[in-house]
């Protein structure tokens, strides 16, 4: 689990960030689960943006990604979601 002092630190470094994934009305997949999961590996920590044709509650995505991809997640503001998963090889964000 992430504390609140963790979680406002990433939600720091992820306010510049750019979503590099988007739901849309087809909802999450196995293969955007697998690119998802391979994109936090890279970078850890990611944002996700929620299209407004997606059927499911953004709420509802994030957990399916979560759940998925063993990710934290760090928060859900608007329809933008961000996640955060530890790299195993590639450790770039050090948590206070």
């Amino acid at each position: 689990m992430l504390t609140g002092k963790q979680k406002r630190f990433l939600r720091a470094k992820a306010h510049h960030l750019s979503p590099i994934f988007q739901v849309g009305k087809d909802g999450v997949n196995d293969n955007m689960v697998k690119q998802i999961g391979e994109a936090l590996e890279k970078r850890e920590l990611i944002k996700i943006s929620v299209l407004q044709n997606c059927m499911e509650d953004k709420d509802i995505v994030a957990e399916q990604i979560v759940e998925q991809t063993n990710a934290f997640l760090v928060q859900v503001i608007g329809s933008t979601i961000v996640i955060y998963k530890e790299s195993e090889e590639n450790k770039q964000i050090k948590l206070p």
